[in-house]
C-alpha cells in the first residue's frame, strides 16, 4: 500500500507541475515530497487524498478546479485504484484486492525482513554508520527505573536503525570515578571492611551491595562532620594512584559491574563497547590547549580556560554572556572536556555519520554546549550529533533519590512484576498450559516494563504505574503478548487440521469486509511506520502502531471467522491474513523489547 501511495503522490506532483508550467514556464517542479497526503474523513471518499489549497494562488484557480484537472490528468495513468476529485481534494480509492495481494505477498516473501526495505529493494538507512551512546551507569549503585527507560530507548532505537540497514555501534560510558564513587568506598571502610563483608557473604548482587554502601554514607555523614573532607581526600589519593585506594576502588567497581551486567543480560540490552570515565577523564585537554592558541578558548581572570557559548544556549535572548569552563585554574579537566575528548576519540575509532546520545532532559544545556564546542573545534561531523532527550520517570510518591534509598532498583521492579505475573498465570489455571511458567512470567514482566516506558514520547516526563503496566487488557505489553499467542494458537489449529494459507490474488479478493481492509491497510503501513520511528528516534511510534494492529486484529477476529469461515478459499485467505499479522507483530514487538510468546 505504501507503494501505491508513493505512485499517487508522484502522479499528483507531476500533474501539478504541468499545470503550473502552463502558467509560468520557468517555474520549479513540484516535488513529490512537498505533496501532503491525508486520510479522508469518510472512507467512501477514498483511502488517501491530497488537499489542493496551497496551489490556488500560483495557478489563480480555485482548489476545486485544480482538483478536477489533476484528477483528469492522472486517472488514466499507472496509479492503481480510482482517482476522483472530491471538492478541493483529489482522492485515491485503492484497488483493495490488488493492495491485499501486494501487501500479503510481500510479507510472506520477506517474513521478518518485511518493513526493512523500500519498494526498489534498497534499505532506507543503508550505508549509514550510527553510533548510539546510552545507559551510562554509575559504579556506586545498581541500575534503577530511570536507567530502564534510558536502556529501552537506546536499545530500541539501535534495533530500528539496524533493521532499516544502518551499521549501528552501541556504546556505554561507565561513570566509575569521582566523589560519589568515593562515598561508597568510605562507607564500606566504615561499616564492612573490618568484617570482610562481600556481596556473597551478604547474599546480594554486587551492584546492590555497593548501592547499600552509598546509602550508608548518608548515615555516616550524620555522625562524622568531616565526612566530605574524607571523601575529597580519598579522591585525591585515587588520582595520585594510591595503591590501597585503587585496590578497593577496583574491587568495588568489579562488584557493581558484574551485577549491572546481569541486569543488561536480563533485559536484552547489549553494547559493542564500554568506555570508562577512569580512562577518558583526561581526554580533551590537548584539544583545549590547541584551541587556546587558535583563539577558540580564552583564559579568564581566575586562571581557568573558558569558551563563550552564548550563541548555543540563548545568550542573545537573555542579554548576558554564557561562559563554559573547559579547564580549571589548576589545569584539571571538567566533565565537558572529557565529553568532547571522548567524542573525538570515538570518531577516530569508528567513523560514524551520526552519534546519538540518550541522556535525560536535565542535560539539554550540557549537550548544546558540547555540540557547539565540537563545531568550533572544526569537526564537521559535529553537525550530526543528536541528543535524544527523554523526560524523568516519576513514581506515585514522587521523585527517586539514590542517597535516601528511595530509588526503585531495576532488579527489584522486575522481580516484583515477575512474581505478580506468575501469580496471575497460576490464578488463571494456565501454569500447565504455557510451558515453563517461570520463563513466561519473566517475559511478561519484561514486556510490561519495556512497553510502558516506550509508549510515552521520549521528551515527556512520565509516571510509572507497575499495576497498569502488567494489565493483560488495554494498551500494554502483556496485551500484545496475549494477542500474539492468540494468533499463534489459530495457526497451530490450522496446521493440525492440514489447512494452509492461500496466497493467490483470487483468494485475496475474497476479503471484502471493512475489518479485513482496515487490518490489511495497517500491515501495509508498517514500512512507513518504521522509517518514521527511526527518523524521529521515537519508539512510541512503534508501540502505538502495535496497539492499533492488535485492536484491528481483535475486531477482525470477532467479525470475520477464520477457521469457521465456511468457504475453504475464504478460510485459507483469512488464515493468510492472520499469519501475516503475526509476522508483523513479532517484528515490531522485538523493536520495542517486548518478548514474543506463542502460548499464554
Amino acid at each position: 500500500m505504501a507503494d501505491s501511495t508513493l505512485l499517487f503522490r508522484d502522479a499528483v506532483a507531476s500533474a501539478l507541475t504541468a499545470m503550473i508550467k502552463e502558467v509560468v514556464p520557468n517555474a520549479p517542479d513540484i516535488t513529490p515530497e512537498s505533496v501532503t497526503i491525508q486520510t479522508p474523513p469518510d472512507p467512501a471518499m477514498g483511502d488517501i487524498g491530497v488537499p489542493l489549497f496551497p496551489y490556488a494562488k500560483h495557478l489563480r484557480r480555485s482548489p476545486q478546479e485544480i482538483a478536477a484537472v489533476v484528477a483528469a490528468r492522472i486517472s488514466a495513468s499507472a496509479v492503481p485504484g480510482t482517482v476522483a476529485a472530491v471538492g478541493p481534494y483529489v482522492n485515491l480509492k485503492f484497488d483493495r484486492a490488488d493492495v491485499a495481494f501486494t501487501v500479503l505477498s510481500r510479507i510472506t516473501r520477506e517474513q521478518d525482513g518485511y518493513g526493512s526495505y523500500n519498494a526498489d529493494g534498497t534499505q532506507p538507512f543503508a550505508g549509514r554508520r550510527i553510533m548510539v551512546e546510552f545507559s551510562s551507569p554509575n559504579t556506586n549503585k545498581p541500575l534503577h527505573l530511570g536507567h530502564l527507560r534510558n536502556d529501552a530507548l537506546g536499545e530500541s532505537v539501535s534495533r530500528l536503525f539496524k533493521k532499516l540497514g544502518a551499521a549501528v555501534y552501541k556504546t556505554n560510558i561507565i561513570n566509575d570515578r569521582g566523589v560519589h564513587i568515593c562515598k561508597s568506598m568510605l562507607a564500606y571502610q566504615a561499616y564492612h571492611e573490618a568484617q570482610g563483608d562481600t556481596p556473597t557473604s551478604a547474599g546480594m548482587k554486587g551492584d546492590h551491595f555497593v548501592g547499600q554502601c552509598y546509602v550508608e554514607f548518608d548515615q555516616y555523614m550524620k555522625t562524622h562532620p568531616d565526612a566530605q573532607d574524607e571523601v575529597n581526600a580519598m579522591l585525591v589519593k585515587w588520582e595520585q594512584g594510591d595503591a590501597t585506594v585503587r585496590a578497593l576502588w577496583q574491587r568495588m567497581n568489579d562488584w557493581t559491574l558484574s551485577g549491572i551486567k546481569e541486569t543488561y543480560e536480563r533485559t536484552g540490552v547489549s553494547f559493542d563497547k564500554l568506555n570508562f570515565e577512569s580512562d577518558t577523564y583526561k581526554l580533551g585537554k590537548e584539544e583545549v590547549i590547541a584551541g587556546l592558541e587558535k583563539g577558540i578558548f580564552f583564559k579568564a581572570d581566575d586562571g581557568s580556560v573558558r569558551i563563550d557559548i552564548s550563541e548555543a544556549v540563548g545568550g542573545a535572548n537573555d542579554n548576558r554572556t554564557h561562559d563554559k569552563v573547559v579547564l580549571r585554574a589548576d589545569g584539571t579537566s571538567v566533565y565537558i572536556t572529557q565529553d568532547f575528548g571522548t567524542a573525538i576519540s570515538r570518531h577516530k575509532d569508528w567513523a560514524f555519520d551520526q552519534l546519538i546520545y540518550v541522556v535525560a532532559s536535565e542535560q539539554v544545556y550540557h549537550f548544546k554546549a558540547l555540540f557547539y564546542i565540537l563545531k568550533k573545534l572544526g569537526y564537521d561531523w559535529a553537525k550530526n550529533l543528536y541528543h535524544l532527550s527523554y523526560g524523568l520517570v516519576n513514581l506515585p510518591h514522587g521523585r527517586m533519590k539514590s542517597r535516601e534509598g528511595t530509588v526503585v532498583d531495576a532488579d527489584d521492579l522486575l522481580d516484583g512484576l515477575h512474581a505478580e505475573a506468575l501469580a496471575a498465570i497460576k490464578a488463571r489455571g494456565r501454569d500447565g498450559a504455557v510451558g515453563n511458567p517461570d520463563e513466561v512470567a519473566e517475559r511478561v514482566a519484561l514486556a510490561a516494563v519495556h512497553y510502558y516506558l516506550l509508549q510515552v514520547t521520549p521528551t515527556k516526563d512520565m509516571l510509572f504505574n507497575p499495576e497498569e503496566s502488567l494489565s493483560f487488557t488495554g494498551n500494554t505489553g502483556p496485551y500484545l503478548q496475549y494477542m500474539g499467542a492468540r494468533i499463534a494458537s489459530i495457526v497451530r489449529k490450522a496446521q493440525e487440521a492440514g489447512i494452509t494459507p492461500d496466497h493467490s490474488q483470487e483468494a485475496c479478493s475474497l476479503m471484502t469486509t471493512a475489518e479485513e481492509w482496515e487490518l490489511i491497510k495497517l500491515l501495509g503501513n508498517y514500512p512507513t511506520v518504521m522509517v518514521k520511528a527511526a527518523s524521529a528516534c521515537d519508539p512510541s511510534v512503534i508501540t502505538a502502531y502495535l496497539y492499533e494492529v492488535s485492536k484491528a486484529f481483535s475486531k477482525f477476529y470477532q467479525e470475520c471467522p477464520i477457521l469457521a469461515a465456511g468457504a475453504p478459499n475464504l478460510v485459507r485467505a483469512r488464515l493468510l491474513l492472520a499469519e501475516s499479522t503475526l509476522t508483523v507483530l513479532q517484528s515490531a514487538m522485538d523493536l520495542v523489547l517486548v518478548p514474543y510468546l506463542d502460548r499464554m
